[in-house]
C-alpha cells in the first residue's frame, strides 16, 4: 500500500477491502485522526478537528455499511432473512448523526431496486416490507419504483390497514410539500390510487372526505398553500387518463406517451386495449369486429349502441328518430365522427353513457372531490382560478362523465359573491370558451335548458363594472340563447334583451323587430318592454313600420317557443325563417303557413316530417328555397312538394328520398336549379 512522494496513494481502495475503523486522538497533541485498517496495512486521516474528524467517520461507517446491505439485498435467498436486513438498514439510516438528504434516500432506492427485481411476492410479503421502512417515509418522498409498489399494494389490497396507518401520512407529505407533478408522475399516480383505496373501504367517499378535511384542517383557513393546487392536479389527471384511454380504445389513436416518444406505426401498434383507468396492467381484451360505416346513413335507426371495448353510448331520441350527421358532408368527405356528432345533434333528447362498474366509480370519485374542494370558503377562489383556463377537448367525455359533479361546482362559482370567483365563469382569452360558454344552451355540458347560464348571467351581469361591454359580447356570441330563455319566461334574460334595446347594442333592425317580438311574447317580457318603450318612443316607431323580414330561432327552440313567438307581433314581412337544429316537429306547420311571404325556410336537422310537408305545399305558394336536409321525411312527404312551382333550391340530404321520387320532383319542378341529394338512394 505504497504511497508516491507527495502523499496520495498509487491505487483507491474500496469500502468493501475496509477491516476496522477507529477513532484516534492525543492528549499531548491536537491531532484529530481516523484510522482504516486494511488486509496489508492501515491508513490515518489527519483532520482539522474534532467535528471534522467525527463527520469522517461516520461518513466512512455509513458507506461501508451501505455497501453491505446493497450487496446483502442484491441476491436474496430467504425473505424472513430479507425482512431482518431490511429492519436494520432503516435501523441504520434513522440513528445515523449524519445530516444529509441521502442517508434516508440511498436505503429507499436499495429497497425498491430489490422490489422491483423481485415481483412475485406474498400480500404479506407486502406489507411486512411496507411497516418495515414506514418510518424513512416520515419525511421522504417514496422514490419512482418504490410508488409503483405502493400503487400495486393500494390496487391488490385496498382494505389492507397498511393503506390507512401507513400511506396517509405518506400521502398527506406529498400534497402538502410536492411542488411539482411534472417532475414526480409517479408521486400523483400514488396519490391516485390511494384516494381509490380509500374508496374501496365500506364507508367510501365519507373515507375520502374526511380525508379532504384533513388536509384541509379544522379552522377556517387551510394552513397549508399547496394542498389544493395538488389535489386539483390529482383529480384532473385521473379524469384525463380515463378520457385518453377511452379514445385510445375507441379509434387505436396514439396514446400521449406515445406521441412525445414518436408514435410507431399504424400496422406496428396493438389492438385496441379496453380502458385501463389509471391501471398500468390492463387485462387481455376480449376479440372486437370493426364495424364500417355504410355509405349512406339510415334516417329512422333504432337507438345506437356504440361499444368501444368497456364503455357503451346509447342514444335515446324522440319519437321520430333522425340520424345523427351534425353537418352535411361535402363530396369525398368521410362520415362524421360519433361523439363530433353527439356533442352537436339537435335531433337528441337525452343521452346516457352506460360504464363498467369499476369505471363509474373512479370517475364519480375523483369528480366528487372537485365538488368538495368547492365547499371551502376560501379555497374556492383559487380553485376557480385553477379550472378557469382548463383546455377541454373538443369531444371531451368529460361533462357526460362528471357534468352532475362539475356542475354542482360550477354553480357554487355562480353563487359566490366575491368577483374573483364568478369571474372565472367567463373565458381566459378571447377566442376560447369559458365555463360560461361551455353550459349555455346548445354548449357541450349545457342539460337543463340554460338555468345555470341564466343563473351565470345574473350574476355576472350584477357585479359587471362593464356592462355595455359584457352586453356586445352577450349579443355576439350568445343572442340566440338568451332570447331562447326569454321566450321562455326567464325574467334574467328578459332584462337583458330590455338592456339591449336600451343601450342600443343591436344594430340591425331585423334583430331588433325579433328582440321585441320576443319579450312581448311573455308577461314579464311585455311589462319591462312597455315600461322601455315609455323611456324610447323611438322603438314604439320601429314596431309600426312592420316585422322582420329575416328570423332565426335559436337551437334547442320547440314548437311550443315558435308558436308564442309569432303569436307576440307582426310577422307578415317575414321573408326568411330558419329553424335549423331546433326541436320542432310537423306540429308548427300551422304556424308557418300563416307566414304568406315566406320565401326560404331552413329546417336542417329538426323533426319536421311528412305531415308538415303536406300542409307546407298547401298554403306556401310563394316558397323558393327549402332545406329538408336530415329529416325524418319520405316519399309520401316530398311528393307534395310539386305543387310549389316556385321552388328553386331543394335540399333533401341524408333523407329518405328514392330515386323514382327524385325524377318525379325534377319533372314537376320547372324552376328547380339547386338540389342536393346525397347520402339517399338518388345520389
Amino acid at each position: 500500500m505504497s504511497t508516491d512522494p507527495t502523499g496520495y496513494m498509487e491505487a483507491p481502495l474500496s469500502y468493501s477491502t475496509i477491516e476496522d475503523l477507529q477513532l484516534l486522538s492525543w492528549d499531548n497533541a491536537p491531532k484529530y485522526c481516523v484510522q482504516l485498517s486494511f488486509p496489508g496495512g492501515t491508513i490515518l486521516l489527519q483532520a482539522a478537528n474534532s467535528y471534522l474528524r467525527d463527520q469522517w467517520f461516520h461518513s466512512i461507517q455509513w458507506k461501508k455499511k451501505i455497501y453491505k446491505y446493497r450487496k446483502v439485498l442484491n441476491n436474496p435467498s430467504r425473505w424472513d432473512v430479507v425482512l431482518k436486513e431490511i429492519r436494520a438498514l432503516v435501523d441504520m439510516a434513522l440513528t445515523s448523526p449524519l445530516q444529509d438528504e441521502s442517508i434516508h434516500q440511498a436505503p429507499l432506492h436499495i429497497i425498491s431496486t430489490l422490489l422491483a427485481e423481485n415481483t412475485n411476492l406474498s400480500a404479506q410479503d407486502h406489507e411486512n416490507i411496507i411497516v418495515a421502512i414506514a418510518p424513512l417515509l416520515e419525511n421522504n418522498h417514496p422514490p419512482p419504483d418504490l410508488c409503483e409498489f405502493f400503487c400495486k399494494h393500494c390496487r391488490e389490497r385496498p382494505r389492507s390497514m397498511v393503506v390507512i396507518e401507513v400511506f396517509t401520512p405518506v400521502v398527506q407529505r406529498i400534497l402538502k410539500h410536492n411542488m411539482d407533478f411534472g417532475k414526480c408522475p409517479r408521486l400523483r399516480l400514488f396519490t391516485q390510487e390511494y384516494i381509490l383505496a380509500l374508496n374501496e373501504l365500506n364507508a367510501g367517499m365519507e373515507v375520502v372526505k374526511k380525508f379532504i378535511h384533513s388536509m384541509h384542517g379544522p379552522t377556517g383557513q387551510c394552513p397549508h398553500p399547496r394542498v389544493l393546487p395538488n389535489l386539483v392536479a390529482v383529480c384532473l389527471a385521473a379524469i384525463y387518463s380515463c378520457y385518453e384511454e377511452f379514445i385510445n380504445s375507441r379509434d387505436n389513436s396514439p396514446s400521449l406517451k406515445e406521441i412525445r416518444n414518436g408514435c410507431q406505426q399504424q400496422s406496428e401498434r396493438k389492438p385496441p386495449m379496453p380502458l385501463r383507468l389509471l391501471r398500468p396492467e390492463p387485462p387481455t381484451p376480449p376479440p372486437t369486429t370493426t364495424l364500417s360505416p355504410p355509405p349512406a346513413l339510415p334516417l329512422s335507426p333504432p337507438p345506437s349502441i356504440v361499444n368501444s371495448s368497456e364503455i357503451l353510448v346509447e342514444l335515446e331520441r324522440n319519437n321520430n328518430t333522425t340520424n345523427t350527421l351534425c353537418k352535411a358532408p361535402a363530396e369525398g368527405d368521410s362520415e362524421p365522427n360519433l361523439i363530433d356528432c353527439l356533442l352537436v345533434s339537435p335531433a337528441l333528447n337525452a343521452l346516457s353513457i352506460q360504464l363498467p362498474a369499476h369505471a363509474d366509480r373512479v370517475l364519480g370519485c375523483f369528480a366528487l372531490i372537485l365538488k368538495m374542494l368547492s365547499d371551502y370558503d376560501d379555497w374556492r377562489p383559487a380553485l376557480a382560478s385553477l379550472l378557469q383556463p382548463i383546455p377541454f377537448p373538443k369531444e371531451s367525455l368529460f361533462f357526460y362523465f362528471c357534468n352532475r359533479e362539475l356542475k354542482y361546482v360550477i354553480q357554487r362559482f355562480a353563487e359566490d359573491p366575491r368577483q374573483e370567483v364568478h369571474s372565472c365563469l367567463l373565458s381566459v382569452r378571447s377566442g376560447k370558451d369559458g365555463w360560461f360558454q361551455l353550459y349555455s344552451p346548445g354548449g357541450v355540458a349545457c342539460d337543463d335548458d340554460g338555468e345555470l347560464f341564466a343563473s351565470m348571467v345574473h350574476i355576472l351581469m350584477g357585479s359587471c363594472y362593464k356592462t355595455k361591454k359584457f352586453l356586445l359580447s352577450l349579443a355576439e356570441n350568445k343572442l340566440g340563447p338568451c332570447m331562447l330563455l326569454a321566450l321562455r319566461g326567464n325574467q334574467t334574460m328578459v332584462e337583458i334583451l330590455c338592456l339591449m334595446l336600451e343601450y342600443n347594442i343591436i344594430e340591425n333592425k331585423d334583430t331588433q323587430l325579433q328582440i321585441i317580438s320576443t319579450l312581448e311574447s311573455t308577461q314579464v317580457g311585455l311589462r319591462m318592454y312597455e315600461q322601455l318603450c315609455d323611456r324610447q318612443r323611438e322603438l314604439k316607431e320601429l314596431q309600426r313600420k312592420g316585422g322582420p323580414t329575416r328570423l332565426t330561432l335559436p337551437s334547442k327552440s320547440t314548437d311550443a317557443d315558435l308558436a308564442r313567438l309569432l303569436s307576440s307581433g307582426s310577422f307578415g314581412n317575414l321573408e326568411n325563417l330558419s329553424l335549423a337544429f331546433t326541436n320542432v316537429t310537423s306540429a308548427c306547420a300551422e304556424q308557418l303557413i300563416k307566414l304568406p311571404s315566406l320565401k326560404q325556410l331552413n329546417l336542417w336537422s329538426t323533426q319536421f316530417g311528412d305531415a308538415g310537408l303536406r300542409l307546407l305545399s298547401e298554403h306556401l305558394a310563394c316558397l323558393q328555397v327549402l332545406n329538408l336536409c336530415e329529416t325524418p321525411v319520405t316519399d309520401a312527404g316530398l311528393l307534395s312538394l310539386s305543387s310549389i312551382k316556385s321552388l328553386c333550391s331543394l335540399n333533401m340530404n341524408s333523407t329518405k328520398l328514392t330515386a323514382d321520387t327524385y325524377e318525379d320532383l325534377k319533372a314537376k319542378l320547372p324552376n328547380l336549379k339547386e338540389v342536393d341529394v346525397r347520402y339517399t338512394e338518388a345520389w
